[in-house]
């Protein structure tokens, strides 16, 4: 399973039907628990960076890596296949800290621009379902 953890608002009617369409088709191990902090409970959690040794923590950022769909796919595999669970944080209105970056294991960009995040968390199902169809070797993703 993969827990994706959210700074902001609880998602509105259109984000929760958009990412339900993609929840929908993952399996095991892509499957995903979502966990939204309003900006100062989600601050006071990454300051208390309670993460197990188990769990590996992406960070999205727009100063981190850009990779391609296949090149996240291959990260979730190595994680799964290592035993350990995917953390991935998408950060408040004012982002992480470098402290948060640092601590990371990874810091992932999905560009350089600035998404709002509603529309992140869509994008962010969009991209761990193909994923898993990468790693399936389904259909969906064209190269």
């Amino acid at each position: 399973m993969i827990r994706i953890i959210a700074g902001g608002k609880k998602s509105s009617g259109w984000v929760l039907e958009a990412c339900a369409e993609y929840e929908k088709r993952l399996k095991k191990p892509f499957d995903i628990k979502w966990e939204i902090y309003d900006e100062e409970k989600l601050a006071k959690k990454l300051e208390a960076w309670d993460f197990k040794s188990n769990e590996v923590v992406i960070v999205a950022d727009e100063r981190g890596k850009n990779i391609s769909s296949p090149e996240l796919s291959d990260k979730l595999s190595k994680i799964f296949n290592s035993s350990c669970e995917a953390v991935i944080i998408i950060g408040g209105a004012f982002g992480f800290t470098d402290e948060v970056r640092e601590r990371a294991d990874f810091v992932w960009s999905f560009s350089k621009l600035v998404f709002p995040h509603m529309l992140m968390r869509i994008m962010m199902t969009e991209q761990i379902y193909r994923a898993q169809e990468i790693a399936n070797g389904g259909k969906y993703h064209h190269e």
